[in-house]
């Protein structure tokens, strides 16, 4: 474990001094409660890891690593205002905090100051752009044509989840200087992880507790959101065995991702955890 509290320390430590230096200071009040209020910071995880696993440092990665971190934080304090939920990580959703003009300004305060950190590189930009629209792409359909088959739930849970999930990786391997079938490979992989850590996500929203999870359960069907459970009627034990053959298919690709001598391979072997570990946690 000190190998990746080493790694989520340098994340952290460098995610507070971006945000510390946000201005007006009311911006930068707003910026820190989303992004410093906890999270498991999986996708700049990801980042960090994929980076070293195809070769590169952490030192490579961090910036990298924080941005991506930006963009899913912002694009939750609009998730928080679309689904009127008032709580995020045990804590006052935005929206709830501030009110609504200035949890969207804070959204965007977030996007700029990751497209900031990404701007030095083409290849990153390209990236982050991509997972953009794919993430916006997702939140329309979810609003205006939900999705009424598993298959069109999978397609959802790839843009609105695996999408940034696919960045931070190739993220990753971007900084590494990775060719692009590495970079592709170790994207597929992280994808599939996205949509397995989705479909956990639906079935803790229909069994765990609330306190526990740190926001509320049973939001999907009261909100009529798109769920793997509710659209398919899936038992929860069913829908984990999809979340269980995604999770598969993420190790399948990451195997086929070209990792130098230079390759960290325990970096590779928490990459390989991480696809067992979001269809086994219970927050």
């Amino acid at each position: 474990m000190e190998y990746l509290e080493s790694r989520r320390s340098r994340i952290e430590d460098r995610l507070e001094e971006v945000l510390d230096a946000v201005e007006p200071p009311e911006l930068a009040d707003q910026v820190r409660h989303v992004s410093l209020s906890g999270g498991k910071r999986v996708r700049p995880m990801v980042t960090v890891l994929a980076c070293e696993a195809a070769g590169g440092t952490t030192a490579d990665a961090v910036d990298f690593a924080v941005g991506i971190e930006l963009v899913h934080n912002a694009s939750l304090v609009v998730d928080d205002i679309i689904d009127d939920s008032e709580l995020r990580r045990g804590v006052d959703a935005a929206w709830t905090a501030f009110g609504y003009g200035p949890a969207i300004l804070a959204s965007d305060g977030l996007l700029g100051e990751a497209f900031a950190l990404f701007s030095a590189d083409e290849q990153a930009m390209q990236v982050v752009a991509e997972a953009m629209v794919e993430l916006g792409e997702g939140e329309a359909t979810e609003l205006v044509a939900q999705p009424s088959t598993e298959e069109e739930y999978m397609t959802l849970a790839r843009r609105k989840t695996g999408a940034l999930f696919r960045a931070a990786a190739e993220l990753g391997a971007v900084a590494a200087g990775a060719d692009a079938y590495t970079v592709e490979s170790f994207g597929n992989y992280a994808e599939r992880v996205g949509v397995a850590f989705q479909i956990r996500d639906d079935v803790l929203d229909e069994t765990a507790d609330p306190e526990e999870l740190g926001k509320p359960t049973g939001q999907d069907e009261e909100m009529e959101r798109p769920s793997l459970v509710q659209i398919t009627d899936l038992t929860p034990e069913e829908a984990n065995e999809r979340a269980y053959a995604r999770a598969d298919a993420a190790l399948e690709a990451l195997e086929t991702a070209t990792v130098t001598r230079d390759g960290n391979a325990q970096a590779l072997e928490y990459l390989q955890d991480l696809a067992e570990f979001v269809v086994l946690r219970e927050r």
